[in-house]
């Protein structure tokens, strides 16, 4: 039985403050003394990193078409256990999910789901009255979906505020916040999103701290926590990595890439890694010139390889250790970050050159999520698993399959993508292994048996 408040932080559309507000809220629950449980809808990779900043938890990402809708409230059971709040942050607007499959993964779905109150961030920049009739066709849209309340974000001024109440005061929904219009926080973009917090150091930090003033400053936290309170208890169990340990309590070193240049994980995956028996030991490619002591297993994560191809390309020792792993035949899971790493160069930078391509930044956006079929017996999967993941890159690959591809991809269009050689599984394709556990348990297997 699952009992922890929760609140789900919805917009109308992207750009309208959500992960301002989120983290925000975040933040200053956590200033009062509150556990508070982050969590993000969908795939991405990069605000769960300010989530966690702001609560110093894991952020975990709740994804209903990579997982499953079975399995999002167990997820959130899972990461929210023993805490005081749970504040989901959303993607998109609030009814935008899965391209042409209705409301699969959208933050509506989730949000229903978890059977949470909805706080909808709307961006009042350019209205006044109008918004009390776009705050009626969001709360009417999905009866199932309840709308908690409204913040209002970029407002300019006491009288653009009067406005904007008197307005809402005819929907029936709260006001339970107005964020002035201010001067950005200082929260950097580039070609995939935010930068992520690795890179950003104490800046990251101060960009959190401004961004919980700003809603401490403009929220009714009080109120907030009382509507996080209405969300009635849920059934589900929580998810829990089953535990698999080895024939005589072995426990092989499977290394995971960190540091800036590879930020992209998601916390389940070291979970079921460890339960699966691994001894989990994550390294840094632009400082650390040897592979953790004892390493049987090597898995590479996503990131932006991209911005440092010069530092990686410079660690010729690490490249070298890398390389000899790879080529020993030893298990190696390369996703997006990791198969650009394991190309011959990238932006003509030298790589590690396990496999035979080349790798270049791009202008055109690979977005989207697929499903995926895997095409050959690996560390990963045995040929015919099928799982759904999801793209999210702007580089090119050539060729973009081996030999023997990874994956047979069946949305949005049939191609084989990626690469199978030796123990290496190497492709574009981010998965989430909570949906499928035998991964986690193969892949160690795979370490244990060298």
């Amino acid at each position: 039985m699952v009992s922890t408040p929760r609140l789900v932080i919805a917009a109308p559309a992207s750009g309208s403050g959500k992960t301002t507000v989120a983290t925000g809220l975040m933040a200053a629950f956590a200033a009062r003394g509150l556990a508070v449980s982050p969590h993000k809808v969908g795939p991405d990779y990069i605000d769960p990193g300010y989530h966690s900043l702001a609560t110093g938890r894991p952020g975990r990402n709740l994804d209903a078409y990579m997982c499953g809708t079975e399995l999002v409230a167990p997820l959130f059971a899972h990461g929210s256990a023993g805490c005081d709040l749970a504040v989901v942050e959303g993607v998109m607007g609030l009814y935008d999910g899965a391209s042409g499959q209705g409301d699969l993964a959208s933050t509506a779905q989730v949000a229903k789901l978890l059977r949470a109150p909805v706080v909808l961030v709307v961006d009042a920049s350019s209205q006044s009255r109008s918004v009390a009739a776009l705050v009626h066709g969001f709360a009417s849209w999905d009866p199932e979906v309840r709308i908690g309340g409204v913040i209002l974000n970029k407002v300019a001024s006491d009288r653009h505020e009067a406005l904007l109440r008197d307005a809402l005061d005819e929907s029936g929904l709260p006001v339970l916040g107005v964020i002035r219009r201010a001067p950005q926080v200082a929260t950097p973009s580039r070609h995939l999103g935010l930068v992520p917090v690795a890179e950003r150091g104490a800046d990251a930090v101060d960009a959190v701290a401004a961004m919980g003033e700003r809603v401490r400053a403009g929220c009714d936290l009080d109120a907030l926590m009382a509507l996080a309170r209405t969300a009635p208890a849920l059934a589900d169990e929580p998810w829990e990595p089953a535990y698999t340990p080895g024939p005589g309590g072995e426990k092989p070193v499977v290394a995971v890439a960190g540091g800036a240049a590879f930020t992209f994980a998601y916390a389940e995956h070291a979970e079921l890694l460890t339960a699966a028996g691994a001894d989990v030991v994550v390294f840094d490619p632009l400082r650390d010139e040897k592979l953790p002591a004892g390493t049987a297993g090597l898995v590479i994560g996503g990131g932006f390889p991209e911005m440092y191809a010069p530092e990686l390309s410079a660690n010729e020792p690490l490249r070298r250790a890398v390389t000899e792993l790879a080529l020993s035949g030893a298990p190696v899971a390369a996703e997006c970050a990791g198969l650009l790493y394991l190309a011959r160069e990238l932006d003509g930078k030298p790589m590690c050159g396990v496999l035979d391509a080349e790798a270049r930044m791009s202008e055109r956006l690979t977005l989207g999520y697929r499903q995926a079929v895997a095409v050959s017996d690996s560390a990963l999967a045995v040929a015919g698993t099928r799982m759904r993941g999801h793209e999210f890159h702007r580089t090119v690959l050539e060729p973009g399959a081996g030999t023997t591809p990874a994956w047979g991809m069946h949305q949005p269009e049939r191609r084989v993508e990626g690469y199978v050689q030796r123990g290496v599984h190497a492709s574009y394709l981010h998965t989430h292994w909570a949906a499928s556990p035998e991964v986690a348990r193969r892949f160690v297997g795979h370490c244990r048996a060298r």
